[in-house]
C-alpha cells in the first residue's frame, strides 16, 4: 500500500481557501436561524450572534496563522496541542475528532444531501412509508443509504490523489459562493420595506420562545434580562458556530500545501472572511423578506426554502434543494480530505493504528480515509449524529480555547523558533478570545447542561485509550 512516505505539496493558495470556505459552508446557513430566533425572540440578536461568530472566528483564524507557519506539517491543531501541551492533550483532541467531531459532521452534512434531494425523488423523504428496515431501535431509510454512498465516492475519490479532491472542493465551493450571492442580491431586490421595519421595531429586546398554540395560534415569548442573556446567546450560537466551523480543516493538510509559512495564515483569513460577510448578509436579506415569527418558525426550520419560495415563487424550493445539494457535496469533500490526515499523524506519533501512517502510491494516507467513511457511515445510520454534534459543541469551542493559550505558552516555551507569522493582535484579540469563548462556554453549561456533560464524557473516554495505545507502543519499540 505504501509507494511514496511523504505528502506532496500541489495545493496552491486559492485550493487553500476553497478548502476554508468549502468545508465551513454545508446546510447551517440554510437552517440554524430559525432556532436561533427561538432562542434570542429579536432580530438585533440574531444579526449580533451570527456577528459574534464571525469576529471569533476570524479571531481564532488570525491566531491559528502563527501555529501554522510554526509547525508546516499534516495534523493542524492535533500538532498544535500537542507541541503546546502534551501528548495526552493532543491525543484526546484527536480522539474527540475521530469518535464524532469529523466523522459526526461528515454524517450529519451527508444527511442532508440526501434529505433536499427528497425534493426531486419522494423516497428519499424521511416518511414512515419509506423505511427499508425497522429493528425498533433502529430505522433505515433509503436517504441514509444514499449519504453512506456519497461519503463512499468521496472518500474513493479521494484515494486517488489530492488532485482530484482539488478540482471537487474548488468547482464545488465556486459554485455554492456564486449560488449564496445571487440569492443574496435577489432577496435583497426582493426585499419588503414594510417586513424590514417591523422585524426591526424593538430589535434589542431579547426574549425566549416558552410556548406555541398548534395550528397557528399565539406564540409566547418571555423576556430575557440579565445574566440569563449570556445563556441565552450560548444557546443561540451553537447553530451560527457549528455552521461556521471546520475553518481549520486547510491545517490538517499542511504537509500538501505550497509555501504553507504564508498560504495557510492567508487562506484563513480569505476563507473565514468571505464566509463571515456571506452569512451575515444572508440573514439580512432573510429579515428583508421574512417576517420574524414566519423566519423562527419556518416549516422544518428551512429558513432558506420559505424565503426563496418569497424571492422566486414555488419554483424557490427547487433552488434552494439544488444549491444544498451543491453545497453539502463539497463541503463533504473537503471533510473527508482533511480529516484523514490528523489520524494520519497520530498513528505516525503511534497513537492511532499503525496501518493509517502509510500513504499510498497516490500519496494520500488510504486507510485514515477509509476507517473515517466506516464511523462516519455508522453515525449516518445510527440517526443520532445530530445529538452527538450537540453534545461536543462545548467541547469543540473548549479546544478552540486550548490552541489559543497554545500561542501564550510557545512564546515563552519556544521563544526563538521561527514565526514567519506572528498572531494578529497578539495579546489582545487571543484573550478577547478566550474570554468570549468561555462565555459561551458557560452559558452553554447553564442552558444545556447535558449536552456539555456528554461532550465532556467522550472526550474523556480518550484518556484511557491514550495510555492503552502508549502501553502498546512502549511493546512494540
Amino acid at each position: 500500500m505504501t509507494d511514496t512516505s511523504s505528502f506532496k505539496p500541489t495545493l496552491g493558495l486559492l485550493d487553500a481557501t476553497m478548502i476554508v470556505a468549502g468545508s465551513m459552508i454545508g446546510s447551517g446557513i440554510f437552517i440554524v436561524s430559525a432556532d436561533m430566533l427561538k432562542d434570542v425572540g429579536s432580530s438585533g440578536w440574531l444579526i449580533a450572534a451570527w456577528l459574534l461568530t464571525g469576529f471569533m472566528t476570524l479571531t481564532a483564524a488570525l491566531s491559528y496563522g502563527e501555529l501554522s507557519a510554526m509547525f508546516p506539517k499534516a495534523g493542524g491543531q492535533y500538532v498544535y496541542l500537542r507541541e503546546a501541551f502534551n501528548p495526552l492533550i493532543g491525543f484526546l483532541y484527536g480522539w474527540s475528532f475521530f469518535a464524532v467531531i469529523q466523522t459526526g459532521t461528515i454524517a450529519a452534512v451527508g444527511v442532508a444531501f440526501s434529505k433536499f434531494a427528497g425534493y426531486f425523488f419522494p423516497i428519499l423523504e424521511m416518511k414512515e412509508v419509506n423505511i427499508l428496515l425497522d429493528l425498533g431501535w433502529l430505522k433505515i431509510y433509503p436517504a441514509q443509504l444514499l449519504s453512506i454512498v456519497l461519503i463512499v465516492f468521496l472518500t474513493y475519490t479521494n484515494t486517488k490523489g489530492v488532485k482530484g479532491g482539488k478540482w471537487i472542493q474548488n468547482i464545488f465551493t465556486a459554485t455554492k459562493l456564486i449560488a449564496l450571492f445571487g440569492l443574496i442580491v435577489f432577496g435583497f431586490f426582493a426585499a419588503k420595506l414594510e417586513i424590514w421595519k417591523l422585524n426591526w421595531t424593538d430589535a434589542w429586546s431579547m426574549a425566549k420562545l416558552a410556548k406555541q398554540t398548534p395550528q397557528g395560534g399565539a406564540i409566547v415569548f418571555t423576556p430575557i434580562i440579565g445574566a440569563a442573556m449570556i445563556g441565552a446567546m450560548a444557546s443561540a450560537m451553537v447553530g451560527s458556530i457549528f455552521s461556521s466551523d471546520a475553518w481549520n480543516n486547510v491545517t490538517f493538510i499542511a504537509g500538501e500545501i505550497k509555501n504553507p509559512k504564508k498560504n495557510i495564515g492567508l487562506s484563513l483569513f480569505l476563507g473565514t472572511l468571505i464566509v463571515t460577510v456571506i452569512y451575515v448578509s444572508c440573514n439580512l436579506m432573510y429579515l428583508s423578506v421574512l417576517p420574524k415569527n414566519d423566519l423562527a418558525f419556518s416549516p422544518e426550520n428551512r429558513v432558506a426554502v420559505a424565503a426563496a419560495n418569497k424571492i422566486f415563487g414555488n419554483v424557490g424550493t427547487y433552488v434552494i434543494a439544488i444549491m444544498i445539494m451543491i453545497s453539502t457535496f463539497g463541503c463533504n469533500n473537503g471533510l473527508i480530505l482533511a480529516g484523514a490526515r490528523v489520524y494520519y499523524t497520530m498513528a505516525k506519533d503511534g497513537l492511532f493504528f499503525k496501518k493509517t501512517a502509510t500513504l499510498n502510491k497516490n500519496a494520500v494516507p488510504e486507510f485514515a480515509l477509509w476507517i473515517q467513511c466506516m464511523v462516519a457511515g455508522l453515525l449516518c445510520l445510527s440517526g443520532r449524529y445530530g445529538d452527538l454534534l450537540d453534545m461536543v459543541s462545548f467541547v469543540v469551542v473548549l479546544f478552540y480555547i486550548l490552541t489559543i493559550i497554545g500561542i501564550f505558552i510557545l512564546r515563552k516555551k519556544m521563544p526563538d523558533a521561527e514565526r514567519p507569522y506572528r498572531a494578529f493582535g497578539y495579546p489582545i484579540l487571543p484573550i478577547l478570545y478566550i474570554v468570549l469563548a468561555l462565555l459561551f462556554c458557560m452559558g452553554l453549561i447553564w442552558i444545556k447542561p447535558a449536552y456539555a456533560g456528554w461532550g465532556l464524557i467522550i472526550t474523556l473516554i480518550g484518556i484511557p485509550l491514550y495510555y492503552l495505545a502508549v502501553a502498546n507502543k512502549s511493546k512494540s519499540v
